[in-house]
């Protein structure tokens, strides 16, 4: 059997390996707005940049302040953020749990896997 040959078909395997990935005990899933909410916390610590719950509030592309602090206590009880003290102790940090961060290196197995096959 050859791999795939197409850029497409490498992304559509990468999917493919990400969704069975879902089937396996870990985190809980999360939805739409969280995800978007988890790449932007994932980057901002890509980039070592400070990321207060305050930032995440001003994010207007995601809707209301209440919205917004709503799917990030969701996704604290989940265990895919944590929040920690900063200097002014009425700003919380928000940073990706352990969990969250092997969660992103499987993702990123899927993702040479997926290429490899190519």
């Amino acid at each position: 059997m050859t791999g795939p040959k197409r850029p497409a078909d490498i992304y559509l395997r990468f999917l493919q390996l990400a969704e069975a990935l879902r089937g396996l005990p870990s985190l809980p899933a999360l939805d739409p707005l969280e995800e978007r909410i988890l790449g932007i916390i994932a980057r901002a610590g890509q980039e070592q940049a400070r990321l207060s719950v305050r930032d995440m509030l001003g994010h207007k592309e995601l809707g209301a302040p209440a919205t917004v602090h709503n799917r990030l206590t969701s996704m604290r009880e989940k265990g895919w953020i944590m929040l920690s003290d900063t200097e002014d102790s009425r700003r919380k940090q928000i940073e990706l749990t352990q969990a969250a961060l092997q969660h992103f290196d499987k993702l990123s197995s899927c993702l040479v896997q997926a290429a490899s096959n190519s």
